[in-house]
């Protein structure tokens, strides 16, 4: 009797699973109906005169088919090497299967964090569905990247959305084949799935009707509480930016204080997330008294604003604070990124005014040569640039979320896919992390300002060409540039290809010294020595071959803070009693300042 009742107690246990399960399902099956009907709703109005190919996708395509259907044999040739590798993997997992050994015919490279769980290795079914996978990936890369006679913006326009398509199509992108999630989904009972349309429901109407995917928990951070922390005070403002000085942390400084210009397509405060990483706390430890711009987040009243603005209301203007409160004349400054190409530009606009307040200049990872400008570059053809453009002229600016959108694509698997396996198929809250925060933390761009930029720069490449541009009728050389210069570029950046960057080195004229960094665009410069992390290149020659720069170079362990920090240090001047913020300028508020937290 007990065991019948067991049996009854089991029967009636799986009965309450299957029909909890049930429940889930349809929740999940009810839910999406509305989220499909909620869409067509919102956009049954729909602006039909948008471009039907707002990335102008369909030219680049064609060209590509009409391309390959001129060597037929060659695309034979590819189909009978993908049977081949199915066949070999057809062998290796039926020899698996019988209980035999075999080795991987393909095998997902090490930082693939896609396929880490176990079971894409030990069962023989998720490891036959991975491996079937990145064999048609490389064999569909492999196809559309070598098609010969491709104009070679289109070429990298497609290599790059083919990318986007193959990334997309990952089994890891999937409940039914991604071990993790159908456990996750028959442990629960379903109620991950259920977890994740909440959370895509909560990004969708975060985004105002478009998904936005969350990244990290926002409210775990506070912009001065928890991230941008280091004290300072505002000591100036205009219409375009804040400008922050620090307050020191010794008793002397160096003469010459330090002006920091961080992009503005981000926020500042990457260089000051959290103490432990925060080179804005670990300049001030050097002894330098650090100012540093904090830009507005635009709306459409700044429409019109130029580069050229972002020039005279930005880093003139920061110049002439800087120098009126430290009492110097003199100024090193540092560029980030955009930021970088803005300081270049500046200097020789300077240079050309017989201006030398500019002592010293430092670029993280900084374009001025755009020739190669990775894989951002998909993005700025002639048709898109007149998209955006046209997008632009309604509000004025361009908004942040579609910079943010563009920026994950260049690491879809790691800031787009991740995310969607966590939050809407594994159903969990995303991870406080600050850099993700920051990362989230978007800003506008003014159009007239950005559509030059993406023109001038990024499309035609004016900037490198002495006159090719000009500033207040002022024709920019950046070969006049004849100050010391230290460049620093990361090894694996996306959006700053190193070798491009290093391009600068050939154009400036005054004593250059050009560091590598390992990791991206942020890990690269955001890496303090305290970490004892990644490592660094050097090498005093500065040949025109960026390969040949690297083959001589000598490669140090750790941080390259600790070699600027020797750089900067001779052109900081003789030591000076400590300076409290704002002593000539006044004190507007604490740092971080307002401008910062305008969210986009």
């Amino acid at each position: 009797m007990a065991e019948q009742g067991a049996d009854r107690g089991s029967s009636t246990g799986s009965r309450d699973d299957a029909d909890a399960f049930a429940r889930n399902m349809r929740e999940v099956a009810e839910r999406s109906q509305q989220i499909i009907r909620d869409f067509l709703s919102r956009n049954e109005g729909l602006d039909t005169s948008a471009p039907a190919d707002p990335l102008n996708l369909t030219t680049a395509f064609t060209h590509l088919t009409e391309r390959m259907m001129e060597n037929p044999a060659r695309l034979v040739e590819a189909q009978a090497a993908l049977w081949q590798d199915y066949l070999n993997l057809w062998q290796s997992t039926a020899s698996r299967m019988a209980g035999g050994e075999a080795k991987p015919v393909i095998a997902p490279e090490p930082s693939d964090k896609r396929f880490k769980d176990k079971d894409w290795s030990e069962n023989q079914l998720f490891d036959f569905i991975k491996q079937s996978y990145l064999l048609t990936a490389r064999w569909i890369l492999n196809t559309v990247h070598g098609v010969q006679g491709m104009d070679p913006d289109e070429a990298r326009k497609i290599d790059f959305y083919t990318r986007q398509f193959v990334d997309a199509m990952a089994p890891s992108n999937f409940v039914t084949t991604n071990p993790e999630v159908l456990r996750a989904t028959i442990e629960s009972k379903g109620e991950n799935l259920v977890r994740g349309l909440n959370n895509m429901i909560r990004d969708m109407e975060k985004g105002g009707g478009e998904l936005r995917i969350s990244m990290t928990d926002e409210k775990a951070f506070e912009l001065g509480r928890n991230v941008a922390t280091a004290p300072g005070k505002v000591v100036f403002q205009n219409g375009l930016m804040q400008i922050l000085q620090y307050t020191p942390t010794t008793e002397t400084v160096h003469k010459r204080p330090l002006l920091i210009v961080p992009p503005w397509i981000n926020k500042f405060y990457i260089l000051d997330l959290q103490p432990k990483n925060s080179f804005i706390r670990f300049a001030v430890e050097q002894g330098h008294t650090v100012f540093v711009v904090s830009w507005v987040n635009p709306d459409e009243e700044m429409a019109k604003k130029t580069f050229e603005d972002y020039m005279v209301e930005g880093l003139i203007t920061a110049l002439d604070k800087v120098t009126e409160e430290s009492g110097v004349a003199e100024v090193n400054v540092i560029g980030y990124c955009i930021g970088g190409t803005l300081l270049a530009t500046t200097l020789s606009y300077l240079k050309a005014q017989g201006d030398k307040r500019v002592k010293s200049a430092t670029f993280f990872t900084t374009l001025t040569d755009f020739r190669d400008a990775g894989d951002i570059k998909v993005f700025v053809d002639e048709a898109q640039i007149g998209n955006l453009e046209k997008v632009m002229s309604k509000k004025g600016y361009l908004e942040g979320r579609k910079m943010a959108t563009a920026f994950n694509m260049l690491r879809s698997n790691d800031l787009i896919w991740s995310f969607v396996v966590n939050n809407y198929l594994l159903g969990k809250d995303p991870f406080p992390f600050d850099l993700l925060y920051w990362n989230s933390d978007a800003t506008r761009m003014p159009a007239a300002m950005h559509s030059f930029y993406l023109r001038h720069m990024y499309r035609e490449n004016k900037l490198v060409e002495p006159g090719g541009i000009t500033m207040r009728g002022v024709p920019i050389d950046l070969r006049q540039i004849d100050i010391p210069v230290y460049i620093l570029s990361a090894q694996q950046d996306h959006i700053a290809p190193w070798k491009s960057t290093y391009r600068a080195t050939q154009l400036y004229s005054g004593n250059t010294r050009f560091v590598l960094g390992a990791s991206g665009h942020i890990a690269g410069v955001i890496n303090p020595p305290a970490a004892n992390k990644y490592n660094y290149w050097t090498n005093k020659d500065l040949p025109a071959d960026p390969e040949a720069w690297f083959a001589g170079a000598e490669k140090h362990a750790g941080s390259w803070w600790v070699d600027w920090a020797k750089w900067i240090k001779r052109l900081g001047g003789a030591q000076v009693p400590a300076r409290t913020p704002g002593e000539v300028l006044g004190v507007i508020e604490d740092a971080p300042g307002s401008y910062v937290k305008m969210r986009d």
